[in-house]
């Protein structure tokens, strides 16, 4: 029995498992674990490919097992945060007890994200649209800023259910918008090639050292903006 060809799919089903166990993080609103769980199988889902391209056992198993593992952790999870924000929230849209089900927007945008990402042949070596694992971020670490955030002005926008709604909407459009995003991989040790990527991690750096927990979602959205603004510089 070859051992080797199973370790990638044993990974990706721990990251399976951290996503599982997130969502019962959620449902008891302990969202630091939840985030915690999350990063977790964030972490088994990259070194999964590592271990498939070490063994050369990459194969179609292995590739399905992925996007429904992903699906779970990065996909249902924040899209039950959201639920619970919205559940936890004032009642600007109304008070029918369906609004809180529009954070599962953001888990149809992954679904559709993750099936598209399996054929799409462009995207080996960077990204067009956010990649779930990072939305998946962005989202449960809105509920970790409310609860460390001192600034009451923060607590009024992100328990505000229009501001909810417009971040849903984004989350589902960004993980299918046909944006570029620069690759985050140093595969050169050459500062010129990597100077983006540098320059990205130093301000991230910076950032969650002077911000903590309020900093993941503005690296996030920083992430895109300097795609975009590489992207418009690319292009002259």
């Amino acid at each position: 029995m070859n051992i080797k060809k199973h370790i990638p799919n044993i990974i990706t089903l721990i990251n399976l498992f951290c996503g599982c166990a997130a969502i019962v993080f959620v449902s008891q609103e302990d969202y630091l674990m939840a985030f915690y769980m999350v990063g977790l199988g964030i972490f088994f889902d990259f070194f999964d490919g590592f271990f498939a391209r070490l063994f050369k056992v990459s194969g179609e198993l292995g590739l399905q097992l992925d996007s429904l593992a992903d699906m779970v952790t990065s996909g249902v999870t924040p899209g039950y945060v959201m639920y619970t924000m919205f559940a936890n929230s004032g009642h600007e849209l109304g008070t029918n007890p369906a609004i809180p089900f529009l954070g599962f927007i953001i888990t149809l945008g992954s679904c559709y994200r993750l099936a598209n990402f399996n054929i799409d042949t462009r995207q080996t070596d960077s990204f067009i649209g956010l990649p779930t694992p990072a939305n998946a971020l962005f989202v449960l670490s809105l509920p970790l800023v409310i609860k460390f955030s001192d600034s009451l002005m923060m607590l009024e926008i992100l328990t505000n259910q229009w501001v909810l709604l417009v971040i849903t909407l984004c989350s589902a459009y960004i993980l299918n918008a046909e944006i570029p995003l620069f690759a985050l991989k140093i595969k050169k040790f050459s500062l010129k090639e990597n100077a983006l990527q540098i320059f990205f991690l130093a301000v991230c750096i910076v950032m969650i050292v002077f911000l903590q927990y309020i900093a993941i979602p503005l690296i996030i959205v920083f992430y895109v903006l300097l795609s975009i603004i590489n992207n418009l510089f690319l292009k002259k």
